[in-house]
C-alpha cells in the first residue's frame, strides 16, 4: 500500500499525540514510535557488526584512555538517569567503548544502550583526557536523550510511510538498517535525513557538559575543543560537524551553560 501525502500527515499527527517522551534536562517533548526493547536489539546487533568489520586500534595507551574516559562518563550518566527517574533506562545500558583506527575520520558516536566508538582521527583535536571527555560526554548525551530513536521514528514516517520497525525490517531491511545507522550518527551523511539536527546538537552539548562535570572533568574545556573543531571547517568539515558547523553561536551557547555545569564539577573527582 502506498501512503499519500495526506496519509503521512495524518500518521505524523497521530504519532505526535500517542508517541511522545520527554528529553531529560531540557524537558522537550519528542516523537518516539519505537519500543526501547526493539531499538536496543537493533543497536546492539549493528554495533557488533560495525566493530567486527572495522579495523580496531592496537595502540594500548589510546585504547586505555578511551575506556577510562568512557567508564567515567558512563558512571556519571548512570547516576544522572537514576536521579531523574530513568532507572529502567539506566539498567538497559550495556556500556562498551572501542577505538576504531581511521585517522581520516574525525568522529565518534554512541548508539542506544551505550555502545560507543571513537575514531582515531579525532584524537589530535581532543588532545588530552578532558578533551576526549567533551566528545564522549556529547555522544553519550545523544543516546541518553534518545535522539537516535527520535530520528528513526521520523524516518519511519518520512521515508517508510509510517511502518512499524518490525514491518520495516521485514519488508525493507536494507533501507531500515541504513536509516538506523544514519539516525545514530554513524559514518558520513547519507540519504534525506541528517544524522542530528541543530536542536539535537544543542541538547547534546547541554547534557554533555553536565555529564563531563559530574565525571570530574572541567566543563570549561569544552570551549577550546569546539574552537579547534571550528577551525577545521572549510569546504569539507569533519563528520562530527557535517550537519552542524561549530560556529560562534554554538560556542556562545556552551559558554552560557558552563556556570550550570560547574555546579556539578569537583576537581579530582574522576
Amino acid at each position: 500500500m502506498k501512503f499519500t501525502h495526506v496519509s503521512t500527515i495524518i500518521i505524523t499527527l497521530l504519532a505526535l499525540l500517542i508517541g511522545c517522551a520527554t528529553v531529560p534536562l531540557t524537558g522537550r517533548q519528542q516523537l518516539t514510535l519505537i519500543p526501547q526493547s526493539e531499538l536496543l536489539g537493533m543497536s546492539f546487533d549493528q554495533y557488533h557488526q560495525l566493530i567486527t568489520e572495522s579495523k580496531l586500534s592496537t595502540n594500548q595507551d589510546q585504547i586505555a584512555l578511551v575506556r577510562k574516559v568512557g567508564r567515567n562518563i558512563a558512571g556519571a550518566a548512570n547516576q544522572f538517569m537514576k536521579e531523574n527517574g530513568m532507572q529502567s533506562q539506566a539498567s538497559s545500558y550495556k556500556w562498551e567503548f572501542n577505538l576504531i583506527q581511521e585517522d581520516s575520520t574525525v568522529n565518534a558516536f554512541c548508539m542506544p544502550g551505550g555502545k560507543v566508538a571513537v575514531y582515531t582521527g579525532i584524537l589530535p583535536l581532543t588532545q588530552d583526557e578532558t578533551g576526549l571527555a567533551v566528545v564522549v560526554g556529547h555522544e553519550v548525551a545523544h543516546a541518553m536523550a534518545n535522539h537516535g530513536g527520535e530520528r528513526m521514528s521520523q524516518g519511519l514516517i518520512q521515508q517508510l510511510g509510517g511502518m512499524t520497525l518490525q514491518a520495516a525490517l521485514s519488508k525493507k531491511p536494507e533501507t531500515t538498517q541504513a536509516l538506523a545507522m544514519l539516525a545514530y550518527g554513524v559514518g558520513s551523511q547519507v540519504g534525506v535525513l541528517l544524522p542530528y539536527s541543530r536542536l539535537h546538537e544543542s541538547e547534546a552539548d547541554h547534557i554533555g557538559l553536565i555529564l563531563m562535570a559530574r565525571a570530574g572533568y572541567d566543563p570549561r574545556q569544552a570551549v577550546p575543543f569546539w574552537e579547534r573543531m571550528a577551525s577545521m571547517g572549510g569546504a569539507k568539515p569533519p563528520e562530527l560537524l557535517s550537519t552542524h558547523p561549530a560556529d560562534q553561536r554554538r560556542i556562545a551557547d556552551i559558554q552560557k551553560e558552563i556556570p550550570e555545569a560547574l555546579q556539578y564539577y569537583q576537581p579530582g573527582g574522576k
